[in-house]
Protein backbone atom coordinates (compact mmCIF):
# COMPACT_ATOMS: atom_id res chain seq x y z
CA UNK A 1 0.00 0.00 0.00
CA UNK A 2 1.34 3.36 -0.99
CA UNK A 3 -1.46 5.14 0.44
CA UNK A 4 0.69 8.26 2.50
CA UNK A 5 0.76 11.66 4.38
CA UNK A 6 2.62 14.26 2.91
CA UNK A 7 3.92 15.54 5.78
CA UNK A 8 6.83 13.32 6.27
CA UNK A 9 6.88 12.99 1.96
CA UNK A 10 7.70 16.74 2.35
CA UNK A 11 9.89 16.72 5.54
CA UNK A 12 12.09 14.41 3.89
CA UNK A 13 12.31 15.94 -0.12
CA UNK A 14 13.05 18.86 1.63
CA UNK A 15 16.24 17.38 3.52
CA UNK A 16 17.55 15.80 0.03
CA UNK A 17 16.80 18.62 -1.65
CA UNK A 18 14.21 18.01 -4.15
CA UNK A 19 10.55 18.92 -4.70
CA UNK A 20 7.48 16.58 -5.22
CA UNK A 21 5.56 17.37 -8.23
CA UNK A 22 1.65 17.92 -7.01
CA UNK A 23 -0.45 17.49 -10.39
CA UNK A 24 -4.19 18.74 -10.10
CA UNK A 25 -6.30 15.58 -12.41
CA UNK A 26 -9.33 16.04 -14.14
CA UNK A 27 -10.24 12.23 -14.40
CA UNK A 28 -9.81 9.07 -13.84
CA UNK A 29 -7.44 8.33 -16.75
CA UNK A 30 -5.34 11.54 -15.50
CA UNK A 31 -4.97 10.05 -12.33
CA UNK A 32 -4.30 6.76 -13.43
CA UNK A 33 -1.32 8.22 -15.74
CA UNK A 34 0.27 10.15 -13.49
CA UNK A 35 0.27 7.07 -10.94
CA UNK A 36 1.79 5.04 -13.74
CA UNK A 37 4.26 8.06 -14.16
CA UNK A 38 5.57 7.79 -11.17
CA UNK A 39 5.71 4.42 -10.56
CA UNK A 40 7.59 3.79 -13.90
CA UNK A 41 10.12 6.29 -12.82
CA UNK A 42 9.93 5.84 -9.01
CA UNK A 43 8.92 9.14 -7.76
CA UNK A 44 6.72 10.29 -4.95
CA UNK A 45 3.52 11.69 -5.97
CA UNK A 46 0.93 14.23 -4.65
CA UNK A 47 -2.23 14.23 -6.46
CA UNK A 48 -4.77 17.04 -5.88
CA UNK A 49 -7.91 18.08 -6.12
CA UNK A 50 -9.56 21.17 -6.72
CA UNK A 51 -12.84 21.78 -5.18
CA UNK A 52 -14.29 21.78 -8.97
CA UNK A 53 -13.27 18.56 -9.66
CA UNK A 54 -15.11 17.37 -6.36
CA UNK A 55 -17.97 19.10 -7.20
CA UNK A 56 -18.15 17.52 -10.42
CA UNK A 57 -17.19 13.88 -9.44
CA UNK A 58 -18.16 13.69 -5.65
CA UNK A 59 -16.10 12.48 -2.73
CA UNK A 60 -16.14 8.96 -2.47
CA UNK A 61 -15.65 8.43 -6.49
CA UNK A 62 -12.52 10.35 -6.57
CA UNK A 63 -11.09 8.50 -2.74
CA UNK A 64 -12.31 5.33 -4.11
CA UNK A 65 -9.78 6.03 -7.39
CA UNK A 66 -7.25 7.16 -5.29
CA UNK A 67 -7.34 4.28 -3.19
CA UNK A 68 -7.18 2.12 -5.76
CA UNK A 69 -4.08 3.01 -7.64
CA UNK A 70 -2.09 4.49 -5.06
CA UNK A 71 -2.61 0.70 -3.31
CA UNK A 72 -0.87 -1.03 -6.46
CA UNK A 73 2.41 0.59 -6.72
CA UNK A 74 5.44 1.18 -4.37
CA UNK A 75 5.77 4.98 -4.24
CA UNK A 76 4.50 7.44 -1.67
CA UNK A 77 1.31 9.07 -3.09
CA UNK A 78 -0.83 11.24 -1.40
CA UNK A 79 -4.20 12.80 -1.89
CA UNK A 80 -4.71 16.38 -1.22
CA UNK A 81 -7.38 18.79 -1.59
CA UNK A 82 -5.58 22.10 -3.41
CA UNK A 83 -7.21 25.74 -2.74
CA UNK A 84 -10.14 24.30 -0.37
CA UNK A 85 -12.16 27.10 1.01
CA UNK A 86 -15.54 25.49 1.66
CA UNK A 87 -15.19 24.32 5.28
CA UNK A 88 -18.24 21.94 4.91
CA UNK A 89 -15.99 20.29 1.64
CA UNK A 90 -12.89 20.12 3.54
CA UNK A 91 -14.33 17.96 6.36
CA UNK A 92 -15.45 15.60 4.33
CA UNK A 93 -12.54 15.22 2.31
CA UNK A 94 -10.92 14.41 6.00
CA UNK A 95 -13.46 12.34 6.80
CA UNK A 96 -13.48 9.90 3.32
CA UNK A 97 -10.57 9.20 2.55
CA UNK A 98 -8.12 12.93 1.73
CA UNK A 99 -4.67 11.95 3.05
CA UNK A 100 -3.94 15.87 3.04
CA UNK A 101 -5.61 18.95 2.94
CA UNK A 102 -5.20 22.63 2.20
CA UNK A 103 -7.16 25.42 3.81
CA UNK A 104 -7.06 28.60 1.89
CA UNK A 105 -8.47 31.66 4.27
CA UNK A 106 -5.90 33.44 2.49
CA UNK A 107 -8.14 36.44 1.15
CA UNK A 108 -9.37 36.68 4.85
CA UNK A 109 -7.58 39.55 7.76
CA UNK A 110 -4.61 37.20 9.30
CA UNK A 111 -6.36 36.40 12.70
CA UNK A 112 -9.10 34.81 10.46
CA UNK A 113 -6.89 32.68 8.68
CA UNK A 114 -5.13 31.71 11.80
CA UNK A 115 -8.73 30.89 13.20
CA UNK A 116 -9.92 28.87 10.61
CA UNK A 117 -7.15 26.97 10.03
CA UNK A 118 -6.88 25.99 13.89
CA UNK A 119 -10.52 24.65 13.21
CA UNK A 120 -9.47 22.37 10.09
CA UNK A 121 -6.00 21.72 12.45
CA UNK A 122 -8.25 20.34 14.94
CA UNK A 123 -10.57 18.03 12.48
CA UNK A 124 -7.27 16.34 10.15
CA UNK A 125 -5.08 15.55 13.33
CA UNK A 126 -6.90 12.79 14.90
CA UNK A 127 -7.87 11.47 11.51
CA UNK A 128 -3.74 11.45 10.53
CA UNK A 129 -4.17 14.28 7.63
CA UNK A 130 -1.77 16.80 6.85
CA UNK A 131 -2.47 20.45 6.65
CA UNK A 132 -1.46 22.99 3.76
CA UNK A 133 -2.40 27.00 4.27
CA UNK A 134 -1.90 30.34 3.02
CA UNK A 135 -0.72 33.34 3.54
CA UNK A 136 -0.83 36.59 1.27
CA UNK A 137 -2.66 36.12 -1.21
CA UNK A 138 -0.96 34.40 -4.82
CA UNK A 139 -2.84 35.97 -8.26
CA UNK A 140 -3.74 34.72 -11.49
CA UNK A 141 -6.72 32.28 -11.71
CA UNK A 142 -6.92 28.38 -10.04
CA UNK A 143 -9.81 26.61 -10.84
CA UNK A 144 -12.86 29.17 -10.09
CA UNK A 145 -10.70 31.24 -8.09
CA UNK A 146 -9.77 34.82 -9.92
CA UNK A 147 -7.28 37.05 -7.85
CA UNK A 148 -6.19 40.21 -10.15
CA UNK A 149 -3.08 41.29 -10.45
CA UNK A 150 -3.69 44.56 -8.24
CA UNK A 151 -5.15 42.09 -5.55
CA UNK A 152 -2.23 40.00 -5.00
CA UNK A 153 0.12 40.51 -2.17
CA UNK A 154 3.18 39.02 -1.38
CA UNK A 155 3.15 36.93 2.31
CA UNK A 156 4.59 39.19 5.35
CA UNK A 157 7.41 37.07 6.84
CA UNK A 158 6.54 38.34 10.45
CA UNK A 159 2.99 36.74 10.00
CA UNK A 160 4.43 33.58 8.23
CA UNK A 161 6.86 33.24 11.28
CA UNK A 162 3.54 33.30 13.95
CA UNK A 163 1.47 31.42 11.41
CA UNK A 164 3.77 28.65 11.59
CA UNK A 165 4.91 28.80 15.29
CA UNK A 166 0.99 28.70 16.56
CA UNK A 167 0.30 25.24 13.38
CA UNK A 168 2.28 22.06 12.36
CA UNK A 169 1.71 22.18 9.13
CA UNK A 170 2.62 19.69 6.22
CA UNK A 171 3.69 22.46 4.46
CA UNK A 172 3.02 26.27 3.71
CA UNK A 173 1.97 28.38 1.04
CA UNK A 174 3.09 31.95 0.82
CA UNK A 175 2.87 34.21 -1.76
CA UNK A 176 5.87 35.09 -3.16
CA UNK A 177 5.21 36.40 -6.80
CA UNK A 178 3.96 33.46 -8.61
CA UNK A 179 0.73 32.87 -10.19
CA UNK A 180 -1.69 30.65 -11.05
CA UNK A 181 -2.70 29.94 -14.81
CA UNK A 182 0.77 31.00 -18.01
CA UNK A 183 2.51 33.99 -16.92
CA UNK A 184 1.83 37.07 -19.05
CA UNK A 185 5.30 38.60 -18.73
CA UNK A 186 8.05 37.91 -17.05
CA UNK A 187 7.25 36.68 -13.51
CA UNK A 188 9.32 38.48 -10.09
CA UNK A 189 9.38 35.37 -7.75
CA UNK A 190 11.11 36.83 -4.41
CA UNK A 191 13.26 34.36 -4.14
CA UNK A 192 14.98 36.49 -0.86
CA UNK A 193 11.43 35.97 0.97
CA UNK A 194 11.27 32.19 -0.09
CA UNK A 195 14.88 32.48 1.62
CA UNK A 196 14.12 34.91 4.60
CA UNK A 197 10.31 32.75 5.53
CA UNK A 198 11.84 29.31 5.40
CA UNK A 199 14.66 30.08 7.49
CA UNK A 200 12.16 31.76 10.22
CA UNK A 201 9.71 28.59 9.92
CA UNK A 202 11.75 25.66 8.95
CA UNK A 203 8.46 24.35 7.23
CA UNK A 204 8.81 22.90 3.80
CA UNK A 205 6.55 25.74 1.14
CA UNK A 206 4.53 25.17 -1.41
CA UNK A 207 5.47 26.79 -4.96
CA UNK A 208 1.84 27.69 -6.28
CA UNK A 209 2.00 28.38 -10.04
CA UNK A 210 4.78 26.48 -11.23
CA UNK A 211 3.57 26.18 -15.00
CA UNK A 212 5.23 28.78 -16.94
CA UNK A 213 8.54 28.94 -14.34
CA UNK A 214 11.49 27.94 -16.65
CA UNK A 215 13.65 24.99 -14.81
CA UNK A 216 15.97 27.47 -13.48
CA UNK A 217 13.54 29.83 -11.38
CA UNK A 218 12.36 26.40 -10.33
CA UNK A 219 15.38 25.24 -9.08
CA UNK A 220 16.45 28.11 -7.19
CA UNK A 221 12.75 28.02 -5.20
CA UNK A 222 13.82 24.22 -4.58
CA UNK A 223 17.13 25.30 -3.11
CA UNK A 224 15.65 28.03 -1.09
CA UNK A 225 12.66 26.18 1.04
CA UNK A 226 10.21 25.14 -1.78
CA UNK A 227 9.50 21.05 -1.39
CA UNK A 228 6.14 20.97 -3.32
CA UNK A 229 5.38 22.46 -7.21
CA UNK A 230 2.22 22.80 -8.61
CA UNK A 231 1.12 21.80 -11.99
CA UNK A 232 -2.32 22.14 -12.72
CA UNK A 233 -2.65 24.70 -16.04
CA UNK A 234 0.15 22.69 -17.99
CA UNK A 235 -1.89 19.58 -17.04
CA UNK A 236 -5.28 20.84 -18.88
CA UNK A 237 -3.04 22.43 -21.99
CA UNK A 238 -1.90 18.97 -22.37
CA UNK A 239 -4.86 16.79 -21.42
CA UNK A 240 -6.90 18.95 -24.06
CA UNK A 241 -4.53 20.20 -27.30
CA UNK A 242 -3.46 15.95 -27.15
CA UNK A 243 -7.38 14.68 -27.57
CA UNK A 244 -7.56 17.81 -30.28
CA UNK A 245 -4.26 16.41 -31.85
CA UNK A 246 -5.42 13.49 -32.74
CA UNK A 247 -8.57 14.56 -34.09
CA UNK A 248 -6.79 16.71 -36.42
CA UNK A 249 -4.30 13.84 -37.79
CA UNK A 250 -6.55 11.48 -37.74
CA UNK A 251 -9.52 12.93 -38.91
CA UNK A 252 -11.52 9.60 -40.14
CA UNK A 253 -10.96 8.18 -37.36
CA UNK A 254 -13.74 7.60 -34.03
CA UNK A 255 -12.42 4.94 -32.24
CA UNK A 256 -12.91 6.53 -28.72
CA UNK A 257 -9.94 4.30 -26.80
CA UNK A 258 -7.41 5.23 -29.62
CA UNK A 259 -7.90 9.06 -29.20
CA UNK A 260 -7.76 8.07 -24.97
CA UNK A 261 -4.31 6.04 -25.51
CA UNK A 262 -3.33 8.94 -27.19
CA UNK A 263 -4.38 11.34 -24.66
CA UNK A 264 -2.87 8.99 -21.53
CA UNK A 265 0.54 8.86 -23.54
CA UNK A 266 0.74 12.48 -23.68
CA UNK A 267 -0.03 13.34 -20.19
CA UNK A 268 2.12 10.71 -18.72
CA UNK A 269 5.38 12.32 -20.53
CA UNK A 270 4.19 15.25 -18.71
CA UNK A 271 4.01 13.84 -15.64
CA UNK A 272 7.19 12.02 -15.86
CA UNK A 273 9.01 15.21 -17.70
CA UNK A 274 7.85 17.08 -14.27
CA UNK A 275 8.82 14.69 -11.87
CA UNK A 276 12.04 14.38 -13.29
CA UNK A 277 12.52 17.84 -13.19
CA UNK A 278 11.92 18.62 -10.01
CA UNK A 279 13.95 16.01 -9.21
CA UNK A 280 11.54 13.57 -7.50
CA UNK A 281 12.75 10.33 -10.39
CA UNK A 282 14.46 7.46 -8.34
CA UNK A 283 13.30 8.81 -4.92
CA UNK A 284 9.85 7.13 -4.68
CA UNK A 285 10.83 3.56 -2.72
CA UNK A 286 13.90 5.20 -0.79
CA UNK A 287 11.20 7.45 0.46
CA UNK A 288 8.44 4.87 0.88
CA UNK A 289 11.01 2.24 2.56
CA UNK A 290 11.92 5.36 5.27
CA UNK A 291 8.28 6.41 6.00
CA UNK A 292 7.03 3.04 6.85
CA UNK A 293 10.39 1.96 8.94
CA UNK A 294 9.22 5.43 10.77
CA UNK A 295 5.90 4.37 10.92
CA UNK A 296 6.73 0.78 12.31
CA UNK A 297 8.86 2.53 14.83
CA UNK A 298 6.04 4.75 16.12
CA UNK A 299 4.03 1.62 16.56
CA UNK A 300 6.16 -0.32 18.46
Amino acid sequence: MALTSFKQMLRIARREQYAIAAFNPVDYASMRAMVEAASEIDAPLIMQTSAKTINYYGHEALASWYKHLASNVDVPITLHLDHGKDMDMIKKCIDTGWTAVMIDASDKPFEENIRLTKQVFDWATPAGVAIEAEIGEIGGVEEDIIVAEEDAHLANPDEAERFCRELDLGVFAAAIGTAHGYYHGEPKVAFDLIDDIYKRTQTPMALHGGTGLDQETIARCIQLGCSKVNISTNLKHVFVDSFVEYNRNNPSDYEPLKVLSAQFEAMKELFKEKMTEFGGAGKGSAMLKEIRESENMTTA
